[in-house]
């Protein structure tokens, strides 16, 4: 059963299920596994958390050599595809200014999953917080530069 705010979508080849006022856990990857500088790095994790709190609240968010990681919680007046595409579009303008490079900067797909419950919450913050452990970048996660969460004091 979908319900009247829940939206399925197919946009390229994986089905996306949309729904208002939930949280996602988003992974997408460089174009052909694209190496990330750690400048490119600063820069894919400024566009990450750019909108925080204008757009949807973003949770937390490691931006990884090739790829990325991050959940967010879209507000009302926005979409997760529309804040996805904010994202790559404006990580893309600065990295490939960075680097010289021109084109396409991330595949086309994004893969999404719907957080259903706190647990599910909790071991997603685990993964993305210890993906450069399991990398071998680092061996805390509290040593990795590229890793962001709200909850941190400032």
């Amino acid at each position: 059963m979908i319900y009247a705010d829940t939206h399925l979508y197919r946009h390229r080849h994986l089905p996306h299920l949309i729904k208002g006022g939930r949280t996602y856990y988003v992974t997408f990857c460089t174009r052909h596994r694209f190496f990330l500088t750690p400048e490119a790095r600063d820069a894919v994790l400024a566009s990450c958390i750019h909108d925080h709190k204008t757009l949807g609240w973003v949770d937390c968010c490691v931006v990884m050599p090739d790829h990325l990681h991050f959940i967010v919680a879209p507000f009302e007046s926005c979409s997760l595809h529309r804040i996805i595409g904010r994202i790559k579009s404006a990580s893309a303008y600065h990295v490939n200014r960075l680097t010289e490079r021109r084109g396409r900067l991330w595949q086309r797909e994004a893969f999404d999953h719907l957080i259903r419950r706190d647990e599910s919450l909790y071991e997603k913050r685990d993964y993305i917080a210890n993906n450069p452990v399991r990398a071998a970048l680092v061996t805390d996660w509290r040593d990795y530069k590229w890793f962001w969460r709200s909850w941190a004091p400032t």
